[in-house]
């Protein structure tokens, strides 16, 4: 009986797996990148000078933002009223040691509409507002209002 030979060897790279496990990444990726923005997105007004405040970044940081068309969102949530918003910020600041709230604007939005806002926030007991800008050189930046 004659002995069979071995097949001759591949040299090339099977990368058909590799495109499988990248293309499986890319659409995870894809479908948990939108729910990492916290709240929703606004144009915000472009500053020259902000001063960071890392603290926006927190997980459970109070976030308020007002859109062009003048609506009031608490973190990525519709508020319908400025009751409604007192409520829930008073419930968010329980247990809170800095009860500071920051608010993100549009460049649009009503400037009538924004000093309600910040009206509102500081009726429910916050201390301290930030303002979230927008740096010249499109850094997203934090401003603190004097006074707030």
């Amino acid at each position: 009986m004659a002995k069979q030979k071995a097949p001759a060897l591949v040299a090339d790279i099977n990368v058909t797996p590799m495109v499988d496990v990248m293309l499986v990444m890319l659409i995870i990726f894809m479908v948990i990148t939108p729910m990492l923005s916290k709240g929703i997105t606004v144009d915000l007004v472009k500053t020259k000078n902000p001063v960071a405040m890392a603290d926006a970044d927190k997980e459970d940081a109070i976030l308020v933002a007002v859109s062009r068309d003048g609506k009031t969102y608490l973190g990525s949530t519709q508020v319908a009223s400025n009751d409604l918003l007192i409520s829930k910020v008073k419930d968010m600041l329980t247990n809170k040691i800095s009860k500071i709230a920051y608010l993100k604007a549009d460049s649009r939005a009503r400037y009538e509409k924004v000093v309600e806002v910040v009206d509102t926030v500081r009726a429910a007991g916050v201390d301290t507002m930030g303002l979230l800008t927008e740096s010249s050189d499109s850094k997203v930046s934090v401003e603190k209002a004097p006074g707030m």
